[in-house]
């Protein structure tokens, strides 16, 4: 996994190696400043988009593994506070009984809000197929394959907006990598192939022709914000939970996953049997 730290290296470097050069007028060093931060914040954008991907992946497959049980551990919780509460007949047990089960209920109208996602006791279909002792239904694998990877990097390559001088053909490189990047997220190599071979038939962009000084500093003073604010980004799933646990186990997350389950697993066990000497109690205390 390449996180953007890597790559804003690059980005540094290549302004470097720009600098250097003195013996050309400035328009085009400037031309040539130009073009090397444009690849550059290019190469950083697939770096920060990657790398935001796999966190959305990895999240989504850490709420569909482990949501069932932090949900059936949440529920145990609920019930041993019911517990004590009958037990003790305590009001601030009581008080706290109620207050945990209100935070479970579900929302009014949540069914139709998540279009039959969650039933009607609140629970996914994971966490409704445990609980029934019925089989889960295995994820959804999400995760990018490398030529689904390779294919995604050549396509922002080719056709990123901030390669596009006229507005008209930035907005037309706009759509086209939104289609590219839902295509990713989705590991659909059959259709990042399919857009390759669209952006290959497509009208050429014109080359790029020299700028005014101006315009010049005007654009990398533009590519300079835009660093900054990935950069932003970048920061804010590095410092993500779901990116934490990914750095744990880079190379075989799923192995994570069910070190994770197997404690949350042990969890459950652990509050089902405080939950039965509860109950056992109150029974005895029933029958005295």
């Amino acid at each position: 996994m390449t996180t953007p730290e890597a790559e804003q290296g690059d980005v540094a470097g290549t302004a470097r190696a720009t600098s250097g050069d003195t013996a050309a007028r400035p328009e085009e060093r400037l031309e040539r400043a130009v073009r090397a931060a444009e690849q550059a914040l290019i190469e950083y954008e697939i770096a920060v988009e990657t790398f935001r991907v796999e966190v959305e992946n990895f999240s989504r497959l850490h709420e569909q593994r482990l949501g069932p049980l932090y949900a059936r551990i949440e529920e145990l919780d609920v019930q041993l506070a019911e517990a004590r509460a009958a037990r003790t007949g305590d009001p601030e047990d009581l008080r706290t009984a109620q207050e945990a089960r209100a935070r479970l209920l579900p929302i009014p109208g949540v069914e139709e809000l998540l279009h039959g996602w969650m039933d009607s006791d609140g629970l996914f279909p994971e966490a409704a197929a445990m609980l029934t002792e019925q089989p889960v239904r295995p994820p959804q694998r999400v995760r990018p394959s490398e030529e689904a990877r390779g294919l995604y990097r050549d396509l922002v390559r080719k056709a990123h907006p901030d390669l596009a001088q006229e507005e008209d053909e930035r907005q037309r490189r706009e759509e086209f990598l939104t289609r590219v990047n839902a295509a990713y997220a989705r590991g659909d190599e059959q259709e990042l192939r399919e857009l390759a071979a669209e952006w290959a038939a497509g009208p050429v962009p014109a080359a790029q022709q020299p700028s005014r000084a101006e315009e010049l500093y005007a654009r990398l003073e533009w590519l300079s914000r835009r660093k900054e604010m990935l950069t932003v980004v970048a920061g804010q799933l590095e410092d993500s939970a779901i990116a934490a646990m990914l750095r744990l186990a880079p190379d075989d997350p799923d192995r994570l996953l069910d070190e994770i389950a197997g404690q949350l697993r042990d969890d459950v066990t652990s509050r089902e049997s405080q939950l039965a000497a509860l109950l056992s109690q109150g029974q005895g205390q029933g029958q005295d």
